[in-house]
């Protein structure tokens, strides 16, 4: 039977039930952490879609864009821990960048969407990182998207630039369809996963009480965990599979 590139991810992830679980927000269950992540990226490149599709699995043919900040949530279980994303979508327009770049701060994740038939788009996405660096915390986790990669025949972001720019600022990256599904699932709980291992990490590390708080996300910011210097507090470039990134990043569209 064919599946869909959401039911096949589903698929794969529900073989490892044991380290990711999937709750209803509405569940009445304990809840281990809260995870802010922020969707970030060029205006039209399909943030509020991508979102869409993670959250509740839709996709909206008549979606309008962004007008300041919007969120949604999903709970799942990542390694026997009950984890809430909250996921902040914000928007584009150069208009609302005052208001949005607010949201950054205490955010543990960033998803960076770009567009692959829109170079422009890619191209901005060193002014969006720069923008993080100065508001979000260091210890932040950002994944570049290239989304949109059903549109083969009109691709003007070669997978290549893209994974080259990656290793060089140190992010995970993939490529997206928000339309079919096709890594969508994936990329969030990469993301997801890859914040908790830094989360546990982090706490093993800190005496008894010295500041939880920043590093569950509820929206605190430590002053001296601004960004600061040329290079990002995430998965170092040499880190990244490339053959894997490459797979993954290759679409059935």
């Amino acid at each position: 039977m064919k599946m869909n590139g959401v039911e096949a991810e589903k698929k794969q992830y529900n073989e490892s039930e044991k380290i990711i679980g999937y709750y209803d927000d509405d569940v009445n269950e304990k809840i281990d952490y809260v995870f802010k992540v922020v969707v970030i990226g060029d205006s039209s490149v399909g943030k509020t879609q991508m979102l869409s599709r993670f959250a509740k699995n839709e996709f909206c043919f008549d979606s309008k864009s962004t007008i300041g900040v919007e969120f949604q949530t999903r709970t799942l279980t990542i390694n026997g821990k009950v984890i809430k994303a909250q996921i902040w979508d914000t928007a584009g327009q150069e208009r609302y960048r005052a208001v949005t770049s607010a949201y950054y701060r205490g955010a543990l994740g960033a998803m960076l969407v770009y567009d692959i038939t829109k170079r422009d788009s890619f191209d901005h996405v060193t002014r969006w990182i720069e923008e993080l660096r100065s508001h979000a915390d260091s210890s932040i986790v950002i994944m570049l998207i290239g989304n949109k990669c059903d549109l083969v025949d009109l691709r003007m972001v070669s997978t290549e630039d893209a994974i080259e720019f990656a290793e060089e600022q140190g992010l995970f990256f993939s490529e997206t369809s928000a339309l079919n599904g096709n890594n969508v699932e994936s990329a969030f709980l990469k993301l997801l996963q890859e914040i908790h291992n830094r989360v546990v990490s982090k706490k093993k590390s800190l005496e008894c009480g010295s500041g939880d708080d920043d590093i569950i996300g509820n929206g605190g910011n430590n002053s001296s965990n601004t960004l600061k210097g040329s290079k990002i507090d995430v998965i170092l470039g040499h880190e990244l599979e490339i053959s894997e990134m490459k797979k993954l990043s290759s679409c059935s569209c």
